[in-house]
């Protein structure tokens, strides 16, 4: 499959081009974009780019200027969903030698008739134009007449789907001398008589919900009947309103006799019993759609490879349910629906299955029901070792919809909890480009409102995995979320210390804290203003054997020292202390010179904002000397030195002050 090899040198080129245009061109006076003169563009790359800007979001009135002039050479004109007015469309693409063009679900300054309009203003593209999809398009209440098809007589191939076309405009169709192929789904069409005009050169007939259909069903069947040339017909329902056309479709003998694929998804009353025999009559059928019906499940669609279905008897028959259906939100929630049940324990890696689903959620980006099944379905594809066999592009791109998902919907849990599920994958999080800031950020929030115990480790996780893949400058975006964060992920240690647990949960939380305070001062900061010192001390305290718990903690703690900023900041001291004797033993411990940095830290913090205190408890108990060992030892870490030396400086004359009020004979060396 494609997304298993690179990227071709030609697609790199043009994303390069296509995401930093304004790079390569000058600007004309009306402020369209005009590409530096880099000679012409082949037909072929032509294309493509303009296919590229329009899946990437970067065509609009200023880019499309591009294409004005003779540099380019656009063939077929891609421009889904893009957001263009009717005067860029019309400088941009109708000198063009066109023969297809693809305007599904343009933006409403760009309208129906905006469109025919323009094609027919030019006399090549009236005779040449031969695909035509305007699916979903816009009409105007004051647009309610089209201007006429049938000036387009080059056109084979129309698609009006999801527009309100009328039995006027049917007539008018059915008069395009070259017309093969016609769908007029979902439109306002109530009587089917006009397609007899075309009867003898019409050999696909889609109307899938023709949901404004006045005619008999026995009418309906006499037109069919004449369509003599038909090789594809889908006569498919959405659920909500289904007709019973498809039933008795399949009860006629003298009907369709060339036909090659049948679509009934949706249909009621359809049984594999009638689906069979209608088949059996006609043995050069090659596809069968039955999704959303009770028929499909038999030995005789099952197991004839020679035979397609889309349906949901298997993982087979519901991939190629997702394939047709992808632009048909009703069929692609039946079909993930099926495909979760069939995935839920699937073992063999499945890419072109992951694929169909990404596609899925690509076309409806702003239908829960397909993101929140096509996120579950996705957790099942991907789950333990599956995502290792997964093209890393193909995962990157799964990995982006439900980051997308999640913006679209921020407050469905349960799509919340799949997409977490799904980034725990080591692979993913490891192996595969995707957004980390906003994939933390998300963690982050989660954490934070969560308390599920199996939910709270799996967070925990991913954070701290997370942590290490941003950048200082990422990680200083996500102030709020890290003073959050550090403060749950401190609650978590602390529960875990005062019940003595060390589990998983508790080895995550620290390598996870670690990690965000790793090059992070700010966090550094959050770290010690919420008890972090206190905490980490009860740690080592509650662990004193646990040498995994003891690294990560003294590990922290160096870092800590390492950001903090120096005792004569103005704050308030963040811990006290009845004795220093608890920390003779580790300014001794040379062998973890992290141990000695964080008591050599703690006690320069104390006697910094109380050296009347805590210098006095330093001589009394004879904590002096240790740090002039460590002032004097050859082995000492540069900054156990440096610390010990400052120490013995800053509070030189503390000490000074103490040795005459007591009367002590020893000398003070600085």
């Amino acid at each position: 499959m494609e997304e298993a090899s690179p990227y071709s040198l030609v697609d790199i080129c043009l994303i390069v081009l296509a995401t930093d245009l304004e790079r390569f061109c000058s600007e004309r006076q009306d402020g369209t974009l005009c590409l530096h003169e880099l000679g012409s563009f082949p037909q072929e790359v032509a294309d493509r780019l303009l296919q590229m800007m329009t899946v990437h979001g970067k065509l609009n009135d200023r880019t499309v200027g591009i294409f004005q002039g003779t540099q380019m050479q656009l063939k077929q004109v891609c421009i889904r969903k893009a957001n263009i007015s009717a005067a860029a469309f019309q400088k941009a693409f109708c000198h063009h030698r066109i023969i297809e063009l693809d305007a599904t679900g343009v933006g409403v300054t760009l309208t129906i008739p905006d469109i025919l309009n323009s094609l027919g203003s030019s006399p090549w593209t009236r005779q040449h134009l031969q695909c035509l999809v305007l699916n979903s398009g816009n009409l105007l209440l004051e647009e309610a007449v089209l201007p006429r098809f049938s000036q387009l007589i080059g056109l084979r191939v129309l698609s009006v789907s999801n527009i309100p076309f009328q039995n006027r405009d049917l007539a008018d169709v059915a008069l395009l001398p070259r017309l093969e192929s016609l769908d007029i789904s979902n439109t306002s069409v109530s009587d089917l008589s006009a397609l007899l005009a075309c009867k003898d050169r019409l050999k696909s007939l889609t109307m899938h919900y023709l949901k404004c259909l006045t005619m008999p069903t026995p009418q309906v069947l006499e037109i069919i009947r004449e369509l003599k040339g038909l090789v594809h017909l889908d006569i498919s329902d959405d659920q909500q309103f289904t007709s019973d056309l498809a039933f008795h479709l399949l009860q006629q003998t003298d009907i369709l006799p060339n036909i090659l694929s049948l679509d009934i998804s949706g249909g009621k009353q359809i049984t594999d019993e009638a689906v069979e025999a209608f088949i059996r009559q006609r043995p050069a059928m090659q596809f069968v759609g039955l999704l959303a019906t009770d028929a499909g499940y038999s030995d005789f669609f099952t197991s004839d490879p020679s035979l397609m279905v889309a349906g949901g008897a298997n993982v087979s028959q519901i991939s190629e349910a997702l394939r047709r259906y992808s632009e048909r939100v009703c069929f692609m929630k039946e079909a993930l629906i099926r495909l979760f049940t069939q995935t839920f324990y699937m073992q063999i890696t499945k890419p072109a299955v992951l694929k169909l689903v990404a596609v899925g959620m690509r076309n409806h980006p702003l239908d829960l029901p397909v993101q929140f099944t096509a996120s579950a379905c996705t957790l099942n594809l991907t789950r333990q070792g599956l995502a290792l066999g997964m093209p890393v592009r193909l995962l990157s791109e799964v990995i982006h919809l439900l980051l997308k998902a999640l913006k679209n919907f921020p407050n469905n849990q349960q799509l919340q909890k799949n997409c977490l599920l799904s980034l725990t994958n080591a692979r993913i999080l490891q192996d595969v480009p995707f957004n980390r800031f906003d994939a933390a950020k998300f963690v982050m929030k989660w954490l934070c409102k969560h308390e599920n115990p199996n939910m709270q480790t799996m967070a925990v996780s991913v954070i701290s995995i997370l942590a290490l893949q941003l950048s200082p400058e990422q990680t200083a975006q996500l102030k709020a979320e890290l003073f959050i964060v550090v403060r749950e992920l401190l609650a978590i240690v602390k529960q875990k210390t005062s019940e003595n647990l060390e589990d998983i949960t508790l080895t995550f939380t620290l390598r996870a804290l670690w990690n965000l305070t790793d090059e992070s001062p700010a966090t550094c900061m959050h770290f010690v203003e919420n008890q972090g010192l206190a905490i980490f001390v009860q740690v080592l305290e509650t662990f004193p054997s646990e040498s995994t718990i003891q690294t990560r903690v003294l590990g922290l703690l160096y870092m800590t020292v390492l950001k903090w900023p120096s005792p004569s900041c103005k704050m308030v001291a963040l811990v006290t202390y009845r004795s220093f004797k608890s920390f003779f033993p580790l300014l001794s411990n040379f062998a973890v010179f992290e141990i000695q940095l964080w008591a050599l830290w703690a006690m320069h913090h104390v006697c910094s904002k109380n050296p009347t205190k805590y210098c006095r408890m330093l001589m009394e108990e004879g904590g002096l000397q240790l740090l002039e060992d460590i002032r004097d030892h050859a082995q000492a870490e540069p900054h156990v030195h440096q610390i010990a030396v400052s120490i013995l400086v800053d509070f030189h004359m503390h000490f000074m002050s103490y040795r005459k009020s007591s009367g002590s004979k020893v000398p003070l060396q600085t």
